[in-house]
């Protein structure tokens, strides 16, 4: 089967609305009408523009995904790390980001509490959603393979962390403080990875309301973390497991669960994701492709919370395989702490408990060597990696 690509005008219909130069460079329109009378196939997504759409003929339409980003969403295993001596590949990218963003946490709580009791913390103060942005940033330069962000960091505190796709601007970002939610959604692009990672903190004492809804996210990113599905399960159908919680409540999000994410690539890769939205030529997912994890919360006008991690879907062998295929699972690559001390450990089950403390036993053991020479890092990162405390 032939795919191929034709230059092609608009319909009769369409003519009406003018097309610019840049749109006949982007193929809105060519100067030449689709051959009806070829024998190739012509691969349209469901997104394509209509009235490209309408410009081919129907026997010649093949309404698919593009078998190119499907074979650039399955990584392999260079990709993900085929040579762990030279340290390369996605994974290894996710250890380095996250030294950087565990160093950039230990001295952000410092900073914090050196301005809180009038000494600044060796920065300007206050500081700043945008001002920590930027800090971030230096962290991440550090490290080996850095290439640059991988997007605009998203860096929101109290009221701001509730827009989703907030972008602190210098002149009107907001100072940080000690009596609501930090949301930091951010990631970087390195030459063997790209990562994306959320963490949410809080500076003070956090109130039983933000305690309660962090910990109902908890529960549905553990949910999906540890989920054992067929491979090509839609991701539509994985959603469900990380708003369950959250909806058990009353409470829910407003955007999608996962999304693809690309080796030195695009941060937001498909064709697969996970999202409560059922789309026309969704992809199942399958061993070898990454998806972020990232359920959240957010109160207009007071706080928003997300945590965010990156996983790769992995072979997961079960006693049996149904209709021969494989079952699946995911294995979480990012590395940083989740804070302890937003979780109302009382709402969480005992495998719920041990899969955070499993989490934060391999962030220690992976990160620590990495952070010894950094002792006010490395205290942080085994103070927010403790095993839980069981409640009463």
């Amino acid at each position: 089967m032939a795919v191929t690509s034709r230059l092609l005008t608009p319909p009769p219909s369409f003519r009406g609305h003018p097309i610019s130069s840049s749109d006949k460079d982007n193929g809105a329109s060519g100067g030449s009408s689709c051959d009806s009378s070829a024998t190739g196939r012509v691969l349209m997504p469901s997104s394509l523009n209509l009235a490209v759409r309408e410009a081919v003929p129907a026997s010649l339409v093949l309404e698919k995904a593009s078998p190119i980003a499907l074979a650039k969403a399955l990584k392999n295993e260079q990709e993900l790390q085929a040579r762990r001596k030279k340290a390369s590949g996605l994974r290894e990218a996710h250890v380095r980001d996250g030294v950087a963003l565990t160093a950039f946490l230990s001295w952000l709580e410092r900073a914090m509490e050196a301005g809180e009791a009038g000494g600044g913390g060796g920065v300007g103060w206050p500081l700043t959603e945008f001002t920590v942005a930027e800090k971030l940033d230096c962290f991440r330069k550090e490290q080996a393979g850095y290439v640059s962000l991988s997007f605009e960091t998203i860096s929101g505190y109290g009221p701001n962390g509730a827009v989703i796709h907030y972008a602190a601007q210098k002149e009107t970002a907001r100072d940080l403080g000690t009596d609501s939610l930090f949301l930091l959604d951010s990631g970087a692009q390195y030459t063997d990875g790209t990562t994306d990672v959320t963490r949410t903190v809080h500076f003070g004492s956090p109130t039983e309301h933000q305690r309660r809804c962090f910990t109902l996210v908890l529960k549905g990113h553990i949910a999906l973390a540890r989920a054992v599905f067929p491979e090509d399960t839609m991701g539509s159908k994985l959603d469900v497991l990380a708003r369950l919680a959250l909806w058990e409540a009353g409470l829910d999000y407003r955007h999608g669960t996962g999304h693809g994410v690309g080796a030195f690539l695009n941060v937001h890769e498909g064709p697969h994701g996970i999202h409560c939205r059922i789309r026309p030529d969704e992809q199942g997912i399958k061993i070898g492709m990454t998806t972020s994890n990232e359920p959240g919360y957010y109160e207009d006008g007071a706080f928003g919370l997300r945590i965010e991690n990156v996983c790769i879907c992995v072979e997961k062998m079960t006693q049996h395989n149904f209709a021969g295929k494989r079952s699946c699972t995911f294995e979480t690559i990012t590395m940083a702490p989740i804070q302890t001390k937003l979780i109302d450990v009382s709402l969480l089950t005992t495998q719920e408990r041990e899969w955070l403390d499993d989490y934060h036993a391999t962030v220690l053991a992976t990160l620590g060597p990495l952070l010894k020479d950094n002792a006010e890092a490395f205290a942080y990162l085994v103070r927010e990696t403790r095993p839980l405390e069981k409640s009463s």
